[in-house]
């Protein structure tokens, strides 16, 4: 069953060396940008966890946005984007493990995450790596800062690791 090996990173670098078409896990940018822009400026400073080949960093800066920070956790992938997106000084790519940002303490004024926290919760290992990626994303954030999370999950089965970080506020909301 491939979709419970989403948690391994070895994964993502062979599927990405397989296919590096671009590809939108769940929506595009049209499908949530009525709830992103309700919690982020253009000028705000983004990180995207999880960025895959996702179109959405891009079709955010055609937005407007100055200033989106991808990371994934596939060197292949990484490379590729840098070389894709090498003419747009508002997109930076960078290999990272989610549950261990290597960014200050309050670097970013939001957050987004379409299907990240989904794919850790598949591998061996998700409560404690799920609490690791969710701890760090509070880290890096700004006091006040927003955290997006795009879920493919059932609020009643995502709500409980989200309200274990005790400061946050946490809206749902059902994409059509």
């Amino acid at each position: 069953m491939e979709e419970g090996r989403y948690g391994q990173s070895d994964y993502w670098d062979n599927r990405y060396k397989r296919d590096i078409e671009p590809f939108d896990w769940y929506q595009r940018w049209a499908g949530v940008k009525h709830i992103i822009s309700k919690y982020t400026k253009l000028g705000s400073k983004i990180l995207v966890v999880g960025c895959g080949t996702s179109r959405m960093s891009e079709e955010m800066v055609q937005q407007g946005y100055r200033e989106l920070t991808n990371i994934d956790i596939s060197p292949h992938l990484i490379q590729h984007m840098n070389e894709k997106y090498r003419d747009v000084p508002n997109l930076t790519f960078i290999r990272m493990d989610v549950t261990a940002l290597d960014f200050s303490d309050g670097h970013f004024d939001a957050v987004l995450d379409k299907g990240t926290l989904d794919s850790v919760l598949c591998g061996e290992g998700s409560g404690a790596n799920s609490e690791k990626m969710l701890t760090e994303i509070l880290r890096v954030l700004k006091p006040g800062g927003t955290y997006v999370c795009i879920s493919y999950g059932a609020p009643e089965n995502r709500l409980p690791y989200l309200e274990r970080i005790k400061t946050w506020k946490i809206e749902a909301f059902s994409i059509e």
